[in-house]
């Protein structure tokens, strides 16, 4: 398998444990940079558009298999799968956003709690009815 990113994160957030844990918890706007060869791809990107940022949450802990739900220790030890714990085998940060602004090859987002630098791997839109 081979995954790369195609962007990355720029945001004011960049110490994991002052981050919001969810973007709806108080996540600033950032940007989504994007990489010059893929520029096309976000050429229809718009304000006002629901995205869906999948991103490589590269200062995880991939040994994780099991955590507290949103690091309550009253709460029980529950599987990551079970959870939003960033923290786990495999990464992938899922993020659901709203453009606000593009601008070249960025765009900028709001709802979003991942870190300054974190690489993003796609970007879907949010599909509706009318889709």
């Amino acid at each position: 398998m081979n995954l790369f990113p195609i962007g990355h994160v720029e945001s004011p957030l960049t110490d994991r444990a002052s981050a919001p844990r969810q973007g709806d918890e108080g996540a600033p706007e950032a940007w989504v940079v994007v990489v010059p060869q893929y520029a096309r791809a976000m050429a229809e990107l718009q304000a006002g558009q629901e995205v869906l940022l999948l991103t490589w949450l590269d200062r995880a802990d991939r040994a994780v298999l099991a955590v507290h739900p949103r690091g309550d220790e009253d709460r029980p030890e529950t599987g990551v799968f079970s959870t939003r714990s960033p923290d786990r085998p495999n990464p992938i940060g899922l993020h659901r956003v709203l453009v606000t602004g593009v601008e070249g090859q960025k765009f900028r987002v709001s709802g979003l709690e991942a870190l300054d630098g974190t690489p993003v791997v796609d970007v879907k839109p949010v599909l509706t009815d009318e889709r």
